[in-house]
């Protein structure tokens, strides 16, 4: 009985430990098949990130979309092995202002306050790049100014501005070294400041003035320039350098024809070309860039500037006489400065601008301009509301060829040297919905003096408020007031 029940309990116990063993074996075929598992997933993860790295060596293959959305990227668009964008900007604003003759001897039509909406540099565009070689890269934009509230049509200076590329439009190659373009653009001497001008495109905007040689709608050293070459360099520790050079191709002596290609007159207004037409400009602009600080200094030349146009118009017969403003070159300088002082939300601008033409006759040289100055503040008093403040002052030119009525009880307009400095003031708000949509709100005044017709929201505003009456005369020494409310959407 005794030997039966030892030989249970062995039996018993040796059943006890064979199970213990095989739980134990059980268990480290488990960690290796863990284990195993874990190595193939990182296997898979290698084999399908090679796979996808093939892709995009391969060419296409059948099938595989062409045009492919980016993720996060608005409205740009994979395109083989390039890249193309579609954006634009809306500016839109409703506006009342006064030509200062309502009271004006002689002016006719309905003059003083008037009630007006415009479609303020408005545009939209496709731009693109595809990678040509090692730190090449093929670029190119095509864009066109967009009219929101009037008519697509011809200009009063024959310019069709909402024609496909009416605007910016180029083709070129860039990478580290740079970029070269060919095309259209905004020249240098424009571009270095316009980061200057927080009343851009309103009825403040500093070209009434800025730029502006001759006192009205047209600054014309704050412009596009056609049929032109120009380099854009890399940043170096600070400084950029944009040249550009757009040659006349013109085949009159005096560009008093339309350039080659072209369908007005080099510099605006239609022909005949005596009203500023030119051939040959350099266009460059050294600027630096610190923290803070944003200093500029740029140049501009136009050679063979014509201006025969001007002869003979005064109210004296044969004044000025024949060869008295003639062909002449001309040319702008400026120097500029930019301080933000990130802690209290200030932004301040300053600009010194000289104007010069080698006039043969300084008495009827209105495009000498030894001074003219733009001070500008930006203060922020919400982190999505702005106020701005501006002053631009126009200081006295040579001479002037008598172009507009500068008699306050006559219709006379006598040519020679005269008082046609200018003052314009201007104050705005600005609310940021987000970084596409801002509200804003502009008054501005200019206060010309006897003998200056200078306007409001020159080069850029869609509808300018400038000198003419209803029947298309200038009057000179008047006092322009605006007051525009808009909104501005990009994308």
């Amino acid at each position: 009985m005794q030997v039966r029940n030892f030989a249970l309990t062995a039996c018993l116990a040796a059943f006890v430990a064979s199970g213990a063993a095989h739980a134990d074996d059980v268990t480290d075929l488990k960690a290796q098949m863990e284990v195993l598992q874990k190595q193939l997933d990182q296997v898979k993860t290698q084999l399908y990130n090679l796979q996808e790295a093939k892709k995009k060596e391969q060419p296409r293959e059948e099938g595989q979309p062409f045009i492919r959305r980016k993720p996060n990227g608005g409205f740009a668009f994979e395109v083989g092995k390039g890249e193309v964008q579609i954006y634009g900007h809306a500016d839109l604003s409703a506006d009342y202002v006064d030509n200062g003759l309502k009271d004006r001897f002689g002016a006719t039509g309905r003059n003083g306050w008037l009630l007006q909406e415009a479609s303020n540099l408005s545009y939209f565009g496709i731009r693109g790049s595809r990678p040509l070689a090692t730190n090449i890269t093929g670029i190119f934009q095509f864009e066109t100014e967009v009219a929101y509230v009037n008519t697509p049509g011809p200009t009063s200076d024959a310019q069709v501005k909402q024609g496909l590329g009416s605007r910016n439009s180029f083709v070129g190659l860039e990478g580290s070294w740079g970029a070269v373009k060919i095309g259209k653009s905004d020249a240098p001497y424009k571009t270095s400041t316009s980061r200057m001008d927080p009343f851009s495109s309103s009825v403040g905007d500093y070209n009434s003035i800025l730029g502006n040689s001759g006192g009205d709608n047209r600054a014309e050293f704050d412009t596009r320039i056609s049929h032109a070459a120009w380099y854009e360099s890399p940043r170096w520790n600070g400084l950029n350098v944009n040249v550009m050079f757009s040659p006349g191709q013109n085949r009159a002596d005096d560009n008093s024809i339309q350039a080659r290609g072209e369908p007005n007159c080099t510099g605006g207004n239609q022909p005949p070309c005596g009203d500023g037409s030119f051939g040959d400009l350099w266009s460059t602009s050294l600027t630096y860039t610190n923290g803070p600080w944003y200093a500029i200094m740029a140049y501009e030349h136009h050679a063979k500037v014509n201006r025969t146009g001007d002869e003979g118009g005064s109210a004296v017969e044969g004044i000025p006489p024949p060869g008295a403003v003639g062909v002449a070159d001309e040319s702008a300088f400026k120097v500029g400065l930019q301080y933000q002082y990130v802690p209290t939300g200030t932004t301040i601008n300053a600009i010194y601008e000289r104007l010069h033409r080698n006039a043969p006759d300084s008495n009827y040289n209105e495009r000498t301009r030894n001074l003219a100055t733009w001070l500008a503040v930006t203060q922020k008093i919400t982190p999505v509301d702005d106020i701005n403040v501006g002053w631009a002052h126009a200081g006295k030119t040579q001479g002037d060829p008598g172009a507009a009525v500068n008699s306050t009880d006559s219709l006379d307009n006598f040519a020679g040297p005269i008082d046609n400095e200018a003052n314009m003031f201007a104050v705005g708000y600005k609310h940021h919905f987000d970084k596409q949509t801002t509200w804003y709100a502009v008054y501005a005044e200019q206060h010309n003096h006897r003998g200056a017709h200078y306007d409001l929201g020159a080069s850029g505003h869609g509808n300018v408020v400038d000198c003419h009456d209803a029947a298309g005369v200038c009057f000179a020494g008047a006092i322009l007031r605006a007051v525009s409310v808009g909104i501005t959407y990009d994308f």
